[in-house]
């Protein structure tokens, strides 16, 4: 087993692993729709549809808002 030659300080290995906790935001894409914005491949939370065709039966006073 080779072992390391020198002790890596604490300083250094923060340093490596300061950009590790940063998180990408989702893909969010408009809808064709609506023209809310939801995550991609997701069917729209305003007004149920995904991919031009309607999926989800929205109540009408909910589609308004």
């Amino acid at each position: 087993m080779i072992a390391p030659k020198r002790r890596i300080s604490k300083q250094r290995k923060h340093k490596r692993r300061s950009s590790v906790w940063k998180l990408d935001m989702p893909g969010m894409v408009k809808c064709s729709h609506c023209g809310e914005y939801h995550l991609s491949h997701r069917v729209c939370g305003h007004c149920g549809y995904y991919n031009g065709k309607e999926v989800i039966k929205m109540d009408e006073e909910k589609k308004g808002a």
